[in-house]
């Protein structure tokens, strides 16, 4: 009996295919979340590093065009009120206040500067959302992915032990197929974890030192513009 199930086993196969052909419906929905969850993970991480990078350049550029000399009232003229680029979005803002705040006799209505500050606070704000948009998810798939797997393999166990139970075999090589099986919901829950954490911390690093960029660069330009309120 027992050369009998060795042979049954060795004949099985093994492939990740045919392991999730043979496992229960509700691990195999286990691992078909991971799958999606992992190809999200990946789809966000790759589209925030050709974001960030687009980003990295806009401002790279925009801050040559702000210190190259030209004055802020031409350089306002050339990327209009409702430019592309984050760093253009928040100069203009500020420039778009600056001009609002003035009457029609040229003098600048009270309060500017806090409204100038306002205005721009709000373009950061606009862009770290767009920053940070996805990823909430891959901190979401870091943190839930390995329980999830590990639910499929409790679950994926329990089934196996149910079909030993019904058979009234107890041979290893009756019991290896159902294990098999059931562990890899957790080998794929690390899979889809792991990337998601280092990523997420990655990311999460970059976006605040871009953030970072344009909170300087605003209080760079709100001195500016202070000293052409105190002249």
């Amino acid at each position: 009996m027992e050369h009998q199930a060795l042979a049954m086993a060795q004949e099985m196969d093994f492939s990740l295919f045919a392991l999730f052909a043979r496992a229960s419906f509700t691990v195999k929905l286990v691992v078909l979340l991971l799958i999606v969850s992992s190809f999200w993970s990946w789809a966000i991480i790759i589209r925030k590093f050709l974001t960030f990078r687009a980003a990295r350049s806009e401002a790279d550029a925009f801050d040559r065009a702000f210190w190259s000399g030209e004055p802020l009232e031409e350089l306002f003229d050339q990327i209009g009120p409702a430019p592309e680029g984050a760093s253009q979005k928040i100069f203009a803002a500020g420039m778009l206040e600056w001009r609002r705040s003035h009457r029609s006799d040229g003098e600048l209505i009270a309060g500017a500067q806090a409204r100038i500050e306002r205005s721009m606070d709000v373009a950061i704000a606009k862009a770290e959302e767009t920053l940070n948009s996805g990823l909430n998810f891959l901190a979401t798939v870091g943190s839930t992915a390995p329980f999830v797997g590990l639910f499929g393999t409790v679950w994926g166990i329990k089934v196996a032990f149910e079909e030993i139970a019904i058979s009234q075999n107890t041979s290893l090589a009756v019991v290896a197929p159902g294990i098999s099986e059931a562990l890899v919901a957790t080998a794929l829950g690390l899979l889809a974890a792991i990337p998601a954490v280092i990523f997420y911390n990655k990311l999460s690093s970059d976006a605040d030192k871009i953030s970072g960029g344009y909170a300087a660069f605003a209080d760079e330009f709100t001195t500016i513009l202070s000293r052409q309120l105190d002249a």
